[in-house]
C-alpha cells in the first residue's frame, strides 16, 4: 500500500504520539522510521516526567495518549517531585526500563488497526499543486495529504566526541539529508545542539559508597485510570557528586572538547548542560549532582544523569574516575555532543502546521524543543491535525489557560528559540489551575468531543465527572458551628459558623479523618477525591486572583516601565527572564511582551512597577 491520510516520519516519542493520534482520529497512517523496533527507543535518559515535563505526560493521557501508559509498563521505580511544595508543582516521575519501554511502546501502537510501521529511510517531500503530497522513501514514493516531521536529532545530525565527528542521529543510526529539501520550500533552519553522558558498567560501579535514592511508597503513576500492570520490585538509583579534582581534569583539557574546542558553534539547552559548562559557568562549585540510574532489570547499562560531555574518550574515562563509587568503573560508550538541524517555529501556526506548505507539520526536536515529553506532547498536537487535515474534521488548538501543551506551543510559535526549548511550570501565568491531578478535567472533554479519547477511557471519565460534582455538591452543603467542631476537639475560626465544608477544606489542619468525624456523611466519599477537592478548595482564591491579574495586564500593554529597573529585584522573575529583560530593556510592557521568550508569568510579574510609574 502507498496511499495514506497521513506520513508520520520518525518514531521517537513525537512520532509515536503524532501517528497514534492521527489513528485514533481514523486516518490510515504509516509512520516511517528506519528499523521496524525503532518506535519507543529512549536516546537519551531512562526517565519520563520531573517538574513541568511530568504535567505535559499527564496532559497527554488526559488526551488519550499513550506516553503516560507506556512509562507505568516499564517503570523501574516512580517519584512524586516536590511533594514539600504545593501541588501546582508537583511533578510525577519515574524511572524506566528500556525494553520494556520499547515493548510497551510496540504493543500500544499495535492497538491501532490503521497504523502500519514502514521500515524505510526518507528521501524527500513530495509535493505539487502548492501543497506537500507524500514523500519519497528507499522503498518508494508513498502518498498522502497530510505528513508529519518528526527528525529529532537526525535532521543534519553530526555526533562529536573530542575532534572526532561522524554523521548521525545517535550512536548506530544515521542521519537525515531532508534540510535542504526544507530550505527548499522556503522554511528557516538553523542549527542547535544537546548532548548526552557516558554509559557505564553497573557491576563496575562501588554501590556501596554511594547514598541511595528509593522510589515513592506509593508507586505515583501517570495513566488514568491506572492499568493493570505486571508488579515488579522498585529500583533505586543513587547519587554521587563531582569535585575540585573532577573539575580539575576538565579544565585542563577544555580545549580538547568539541564544545570548547571551536567544534561546535551552535546553542545547546541552558538547563541541562554539559559538564564543560558547569565547570565554566558556575566556576565556584565545588561539586556538582550526579544521578546513577539503573537502564533495566537485566541491564548492565547506567546512566551517569549529570555528565554529559563531548570531551575525548581518555579524558571521560580521567574525570569519571576522580567521582566517588566511580574510582575502578568502565566506560561502555562514551559522551558525546550531537547538532542537528530545527525549523524556526515561528514558521508554524498554533496547530502546529506549516504556515505557508499545506500538508506539512512538525512536532518534537525539529520545532527546537529538548526532551522526550515536550516532544509527545507537540506530536499528539501535530498528528491530530494532520488527520483532521486530511479527513475534513475539526482542528485541535490548545490555549495557555488549558494546558502546559497551549504554553509552549504558543511560546513556540509565538517567540521562536534561541536555545533548546524546555517546560517549567514558571512558563504559565494559570499554573495554579494547570495541575497534574485536574488534567483530565481541563482535557479529556475536549479529546472525547475530537475523537482522541477512546469510548473505554471516555466513559470512565464520565463516571468520575458525576462522582466528583455529586462530592462537590455535598461538601458546599455540609456546614458547622464552633460548637460542633469544638465538640470534635477542632477551632478552625472564630467569627462564627464555618459556612461550608468546602471553606473549611482549605485550613492546613484538617485531616480527612477529622472531617469524616464532624460530618459522616462523607464516608461515601473516596480519599483521593477528597484530597483533590480539598486542594480545589486550597486554590479557588489564587486562581480567581490570577486571572484578575492577566486580564488586567492585557489591558494596560502601554504601559511604562522605569528606565532604571534593576530586573534582578523583580520577584517572581526566573535568571532567563532577567537575563532576557536586561537585554532588550523595553519601555513598555507590551515590549516586554514581544521580547522572545518572555512569559506572561513574566510580565505580571513586572505589572507592579509600570502601574506605580503610572501612578
Amino acid at each position: 500500500m502507498t496511499q495514506y491520510d497521513v506520513i508520520v516520519v520518525g518514531a521517537g516519542h513525537a512520532g509515536c504520539e503524532a501517528a497514534a493520534a492521527a489513528a485514533r482520529r481514523g486516518a490510515r497512517v504509516a509512520l516511517v522510521t528506519l528499523r521496524h523496533d525503532d518506535p519507543g527507543t529512549l536516546s537519551c535518559n531512562p526517565a519520563v516526567g520531573g517538574i513541568g515535563k511530568g504535567h505535559l505526560v499527564t496532559e497527554i493521557e488526559a488526551l488519550g495518549g499513550i506516553m503516560g501508559r507506556v512509562t507505568d509498563a516499564a517503570r523501574l521505580q516512580s517519584r512524586l517531585l516536590n511533594r514539600s511544595k504545593g501541588p501546582a508543582v508537583h511533578g510525577p516521575r519515574a524511572q524506566v526500563d528500556r525494553k520494556l519501554y520499547r515493548s510497551a511502546m510496540g504493543s500500544a501502537l499495535a492497538e491501532y488497526p490503521t497504523l502500519v510501521i514502514v521500515p524505510a529511510a526518507v528521501q524527500g517531500l513530495r509535493h505539487g499543486q502548492g501543497r506537500v503530497v507524500g514523500v519519497d522513501t528507499s522503498v518508494g514514493p508513498l502518498h498522502a495529504p497530510s505528513v508529519v516531521l518528526t527528525t529529532g536529532t537526525f535532521l543534519g545530525g553530526m555526533m562529536h566526541i573530542g575532534h572526532h565527528r561522524q554523521a548521525g542521529g545517535r550512536v548506530g543510526a544515521e542521519a537525515s539529508d531532508l534540510s535542504s529539501n526544507l530550505r527548499a520550500l522556503g522554511l528557516p533552519v538553523s542549527r542547535l545542539k544537546t548532548g548526552t553522558p557516558a554509559r557505564l558498567d553497573g557491576r563496575s560501579i562501588d554501590w556501596a559508597a554511594l547514598e541511595w535514592q528509593y522510589g515513592d511508597a506509593d508507586d505515583p503513576r501517570f495513566s488514568r485510570p491506572v492499568a493493570a500492570h505486571q508488579q515488579r520490585p522498585s529500583l533505586p538509583c543513587a547519587i554521587t557528586r563531582t569535585n575540585t579534582e573532577t573539575h580539575r581534569i576538565i579544565r585542563d583539557h577544555l580545549g580538547e572538547s568539541a564544545l570548547y574546542g571551536g567544534h561546535i558553534d551552535s546553542v545547546g539547552p541552558r538547563y541541562c548542560p554539559s559538564i564543560e559548562d558547569k565547570v565554566v559557568r558556575f566556576g565556584d562549585r565545588d561539586g556538582h549532582q550526579v544521578f546513577l540510574e539503573p537502564e533495566g532489570y537485566d541491564d548492565i547499562t547506567v546512566y551517569p544523569n549529570g555528565l554529559s560531555t563531548s570531551l575525548p574518550l581518555a579524558i571521560q574515562e580521567k574525570f569519571i574516575a576522580t567521582i566517588k563509587g566511580l574510582e575502578h568503573v568502565r566506560i561502555l560508550r562514551a559522551g558525546y555532543a550531537i547538532e542537528y538541524d530545527h525549523v524556526d517555529p515561528r514558521a508554524l501556526t498554533l496547530g502546529l502546521g506549516a504556515k505557508d506548505i499545506p500538508g506539512l507539520f512538525l512536532a518534537g526536536q525539529i520545532n527546537g524543543t529538548t526532551g522526550y515529553e515536550e516532544a509527545a506532547a507537540q506530536g499528539l498536537v501535530a498528528g491530530a491535525n494532520a488527520a483532521a487535515a486530511a479527513l475534513g474534521l475539526q482542528e485541535l488548538q490548545i490555549d495557555r489557560a488549558q494546558a502546559y501543551i497551549g504554553v509552549m506551543i504558543d511560546d513556540l510559535v509565538t517567540h521562536g528559540v534561541a536555545e533548546p526549548y524546555r517546560m517549567f511550570t514558571s512558563r504559565a501565568e494559570y499554573r495554579l489551575r494547570l495541575r497534574a491531578d485536574n488534567a483530565d478535567q481541563r482535557l479529556t472533554p475536549l479529546g472525547v468531543a475530537l475523537g482522541l479519547v477512546g469510548s473505554e477511557h471516555a466513559e470512565t471519565f464520565k463516571a468520575e465527572h458525576v462522582q466528583r460534582e455529586d462530592a462537590r455538591a455535598l461538601l458546599d452543603g455540609l456546614s458547622a458551628s464552633p460548637h460542633q467542631l469544638a465538640a470534635h476537639g477542632l477551632a478552625v475560626r472564630q467569627d462564627g459558623q464555618v459556612r461550608s465544608l468546602f471553606e473549611w477544606l482549605r485550613f492546613p489542619a484538617v485531616t480527612h479523618e477529622a472531617a469524616r468525624r464532624v460530618w459522616p456523611e462523607l464516608q461515601s466519599v473516596q480519599d483521593a477525591l477528597l484530597e483533590q477537592l480539598a486542594v480545589d478548595a486550597n486554590y479557588a482564591a489564587y486562581i480567581s486572583r490570577q486571572e484578575a491579574e492577566v486580564a488586567a495586564l492585557r489591558r494596560d500593554d502601554s504601559l511604562s516601565l522605569p528606565s532604571d529597573l534593576d530586573f534582578s529585584g523583580v520577584a517572581g522573575l526566573s535568571h532567563e527572564m532577567v537575563e532576557r529583560l536586561a537585554r532588550a530593556r523595553p519601555g513598555t510592557i507590551g515590549a516586554a511582551g514581544r521580547v522572545p521568550g518572555i512569559t506572561p508569568a513574566a510580565l505580571v510579574a513586572l505589572l507592579p512597577y509600570a502601574k506605580r510609574k503610572a501612578a
